[in-house]
């Protein structure tokens, strides 16, 4: 009787298992957001204690921060929402799970060992980032058989996430060729980096954003209309380029060629789009938040451009990448990671208190990390004010975890 009871209980946590996966790989942006939230936080927690000389990593900032953010973390959290819109921008079939949790274990197994080789063994690293290169190709082909099949006329939107991601994949690739040791190594690492987090992320998201934004506002509020500027993704991705290739010259002077037009044309674009942020609840104004912080990003870049000129002593260090990062970047990932957790869950998309105090929150630490980089100029608490914006924003994750990430566990 015993021996049988024994034997019963694995079958029951088998069932339960099976059961929870079941439910867990229902929804693409299941599995894609827990990843990306995951490893997001341990990236941090690798900066951090590098930077508080806990650990003496062999590779630089560039590859254990810069890399990872780009072609890492930011990309698991959109894949799972374009996983879950494309099929529906573009009225085709539905992703199955067993297609999209054999690219979710693709991004989750190298991430994992991308994290070990970094603090035990460097030089394995370049394998698993072949092979996360490897299962970006793959969501690319995935996405791309999508578009190509769907008869809908009007496929801009799609278009540009498309054209972004493929940017990304050559980014992607020139980093891991940056990795053997060469004259131009050093550039066409910082090239990589600069196309990733510009002509991959930036583009990717604001094609996502240009397009869902005004949409979820005509729900909140039937009166508006949508009024966005034909071409505009095609503008905003130009200059982009140019900006890409003015970093390459390492003279910040430069960048006003592109960061006056890109300043001018968002602005204006924003300012057409006449976003009723008084007349929408918070899950909504969050949105719009992000948003606005691109201007903020290209404005700061124009001063940094003209202090060049007047003051080239005043440093700005990646002041200019930390607004975009996490002003736009963080910001909007916050808002749509929280409307569509609850939306996609059976609950009303809503921003309650504690929702609304993590939104604020990234606010502040988005004003802490700016003010972190131009304390450089006057103050030795530049590496802990660092350490401190870090730390904070790995607590502001956790905390938002606690509720949305346990939603996603739970699945549907």
């Amino acid at each position: 009787m015993v021996f049988e009871q024994a034997q019963k209980v694995p079958v029951k946590e088998e069932k339960n298992f099976k059961t929870w996966y079941k439910k867990f790989s229902s929804q693409p942006h299941q599995p894609f957001f827990s990843s990306g939230i995951l490893f997001f936080i341990l990236f941090l927690s690798l900066f951090t204690a590098s930077y508080s000389n806990i650990l003496n990593l062999d590779s630089s900032v560039l590859t254990y921060h810069a890399y990872t953010m780009v072609f890492v973390v930011f990309i698991q959290f959109f894949l799972g929402f374009l996983f879950v819109v494309f099929p529906r921008f573009l009225v085709q079939a539905e992703i199955t799970p067993d297609v999209y949790m054999k690219q979710f274990a693709f991004y989750f197994l190298p991430s994992l060992f991308i994290l070990i080789s970094l603090v035990f063994y460097s030089k394995a690293l370049i394998l698993f980032q072949i092979v996360l290169l490897g299962a970006q190709i793959f969501s690319f082909k995935l996405l791309y058989s999508i578009h190509k099949k769907s008869l809908v006329q009007k496929k801009e939107d799609t278009k540009w996430v498309l054209i972004g991601f493929a940017s990304g994949l050559i980014a992607h690739f020139l980093y891991i060729i940056s990795a053997f040791d060469f004259a131009y190594s050093e550039v066409l690492a910082k090239f990589a980096i600069n196309s990733g987090f510009y002509l991959f992320l930036f583009t990717i998201i604001f094609a996502i954003a240009q397009r869902m934004v005004p949409f979820f506002t005509t729900s909140k509020v039937p009166t508006y209309k949508i009024n966005k500027t034909e071409n505009i993704m095609l503008y905003i991705f130009s200059l982009l380029v140019l900006k890409v290739v003015l970093l390459s010259f390492d003279n910040s002077k430069l960048n006003l060629l592109a960061d006056i037009p890109l300043f001018i044309l968002i602005t204006k674009e924003l300012v057409k789009w006449k976003l009723p942020i008084f007349k929408v609840p918070a899950i909504m104004w969050v949105l719009y938040l992000s948003l606005y912080w691109i201007p903020i990003g290209f404005a700061l870049s124009i001063v940094e451009s003209i202090f060049a000129f007047i003051s080239p002593d005043i440093l700005f260090e990646k002041s200019v990448l930390h607004t975009f990062a996490l002003g736009y970047f963080v910001t909007i990932l916050l808002g749509f990671g929280t409307r569509v957790v609850l939306g996609h869950s059976g609950a009303t998309p809503h921003a309650d208190k504690f929702a609304v105090s993590i939104f604020i929150a990234a606010q502040i630490i988005v004003i802490l990390r700016v003010f972190a980089s131009l304390s450089l100029n006057f103050s030795s608490l530049y590496v802990s004010l660092i350490n401190l914006s870090a730390i904070l924003l790995i607590i502001g994750l956790i905390i938002w975890s606690s509720r949305y990430v346990m939603i996603l566990l739970k699945g549907k």
